[in-house]
């Protein structure tokens, strides 16, 4: 039985993107579940693998052989983007060139997979300076692939078997979360959130939506109400909807062990509100992905590490776990 083709952004080039996708190309049990496709540069991969000790990857594709082949591959394999000089920059440097090298791999994988030829997108690491250096005006992935895609409605959702949660706000200040929450939008988040983890698990999911302030407000001592007035209505909105939702809770004590295991996701105001849970009890097995597109897309929960770039010290592990859940969200 053939395997779904999921396609894997290389990531900004002075990252950890390179390597952990070769480990990736390399890792035989990957071959279980999925067939990786990396969208980047050969020559840079392999200059990747000489410097860092990995295996240089055997089957490659140029981007002009790409739409009669892609049907038909059933090993990993690298797509072979041109336009970037591999030997022309350093690791660990970002810079205006490495920004959009990233953003055009993203770009190429969303096409491919509007036009059906893989089954899903699984992203390394792109750097947002880079990106801001290269003229990119998204602040990340999520931002870009909704953008590409035409959502209508999309939100962050982190996953690993500890500890799930989804976010209202992702990219933004703390002084502008408030006025970004709305009723309706955490209202999107919760459907988009139960849909995802009833697709992943086949069982309708238990949820628990955050409050904003501490002590979820304290029945307004503290805060503008924003728990009374926004995000109460969204859950009885939800509820209204037969969705199993609870909140909101106080943040500071939603991901206690008893409550991670009686809870299926969270939903979280802002983006510290969750990735500080996630990365604290899954950093290398937890998987980034954008509720609400039309395609599917996953990710590594990582950045690019440039501090530890192309030096054979970065883990694949949350890679493969992205690839792992784009194939079974594929499935």
């Amino acid at each position: 039985m053939s395997k779904p083709i999921i396609a894997v952004t290389m990531g900004d080039p002075a990252g950890v993107g390179p390597e952990v996708c070769l480990q990736l190309l390399a890792n035989e049990a990957v071959r279980d579940f999925a067939t990786p496709v990396v969208f980047g540069d050969a020559r840079l991969l392999a200059r990747c693998a000489r410097q860092a000790g990995l295996i240089t990857p055997k089957r490659i594709i140029s981007e002009i052989e790409w739409p009669e082949k892609c049907a038909n591959v059933d090993e990993p394999a690298v797509l072979d983007i041109f336009g970037f000089d591999a030997e022309d920059f350093t690791p660990g440097v970002v810079s205006a060139r490495t920004g959009a090298a990233g953003y055009r791999y993203v770009e190429k994988s969303i096409a491919a997979a509007l036009a059906g030829q893989v089954a899903a997108v699984a992203t390394a690491p792109l750097n947002k300076e880079a990106l801001r250096a290269a003229g990119v005006n998204y602040p990340g992935h999520t931002e870009i692939f909704a953008a590409k895609t035409g959502a209508s409605r999309a939100c962050m959702f982190q996953y690993s078997a500890e500890v799930r949660a989804s976010f209202v706000t992702v990219h933004v200040g703390y002084h502008e979360v408030p006025v970004l929450l709305t009723p309706e939008r955490i209202l999107d988040v919760i459907e988009l959130t139960a849909d995802a983890m009833q697709r992943i698990r086949g069982t309708r999911p238990k949820l628990a939506v955050l409050g904003l302030n501490p002590h979820a407000g304290e029945h307004g001592l503290f805060g503008n109400r924003e728990e009374e007035d926004i995000i109460i209505p969204a859950i009885e909105a939800a509820r209204a909807r037969g969705h199993a939702v609870e909140g909101p809770l106080p943040p500071d004590t939603a991901f206690i062990p008893a409550k991670r295991r009686a809870t299926d996701a969270f939903i979280c105001m802002y983006h510290d509100q969750g990735h500080i849970p996630l990365k604290a009890l899954a950093f290398d097995t937890a998987v980034n992905t954008t509720l609400g597109l039309p395609i599917i897309r996953t990710s590594v929960d990582h950045g690019t590490a440039c501090d530890i770039a192309w030096q054979g010290k970065a883990s694949g592990s949350s890679l493969v776990e992205a690839v792992r859940l784009a194939a079974k969200m594929a499935g």
